[in-house]
């Protein structure tokens, strides 16, 4: 019995690197890890943001926002701490300023050699930790080969409009089901957790959706000899 995990959540966000470090938290104290799948959706907090290894995170947080570099590092510093105590390593001082689009792209590639997550993991080190540009085409091909993707792939994908599409959809869906900010977990489409949530929140999410799956499982071969089904183009008794 399997349960799906959508997170839609950006490259930029700190809160999705913490939130995907408490959701692992509580990935290893449920019994049913394994069953587990997760499913990473393209959101991008700022769309227009312009590719700028010049400028770092502070300095364009810093003007976005009108605040003086005091205001913004007090802001940044709290991140910073909340980070630590789930052993990530913040720099924002290194943290280049770019557009996430090629970035989803890239996740989305790698999903189809169920490698996202994987993925996931090396573009958020690769912003918020490495202080690389993740909209740069060598280093999304770096970060690729890390995983084992295809250079060849890789470069056509980069150099095309591969994914841009799904990329997209993604997005579009997430203003459908209401998604307003990243991150946002979806539970076998039933519970949502919105913003990284503490770890125990996760587990008795995890845990509330598996056992009612469970139960849905025991309702359903009950009724396989007996009942009623309607399907797409008939209704019919069975027993």
């Amino acid at each position: 019995m399997s349960m799906n995990i959508e997170i839609w959540s950006d490259v930029m966000c700190p809160f999705c690197y913490i939130g995907k470090r408490r959701l692992e938290g509580a990935l290893e104290e449920f019994t049913r890890k394994e069953d587990v799948r997760i499913i990473w959706k393209s959101f991008q907090l700022d769309p227009t943001t312009v590719t700028n290894p010049a400028l770092n995170t502070i300095e364009n947080l810093a003007h976005k926002k009108g605040w003086s570099k005091e205001q913004t590092y007090e802001a940044m510093g709290n991140v910073v701490n909340m980070a630590a105590q789930v052993g990530l390593d913040f720099d924002f001082e290194k943290a280049v300023v770019a557009n996430s689009f090629n970035a989803h792209r890239m996740s989305h590639l790698a999903k189809k050699y169920g490698k996202q997550n994987e993925l996931e993991e090396l573009l958020f080190a690769a912003y918020f930790t490495e202080g690389k540009n993740t909209d740069d085409t060598q280093t999304l091909l770096a970060l690729s080969a890390r995983i084992g993707l295809d250079e060849a792939e890789v470069m056509d994908v980069l150099k095309g409009t591969k994914y841009t599409e799904e990329v997209r959809q993604d997005i579009a869906e997430a203003q459908q089901i209401g998604v307003r900010g990243v991150p946002f977990f979806v539970f076998d489409r039933k519970y949502v957790i919105s913003g990284a949530q503490s770890t125990d929140t996760f587990l008795q999410t995890l845990q509330q959706s598996y056992d009612e799956q469970a139960k849905l499982n025991v309702v359903e071969t009950a009724n396989t000899s007996q009942g009623g089904q309607c399907g797409p183009e008939s209704c019919e008794v069975k027993g």
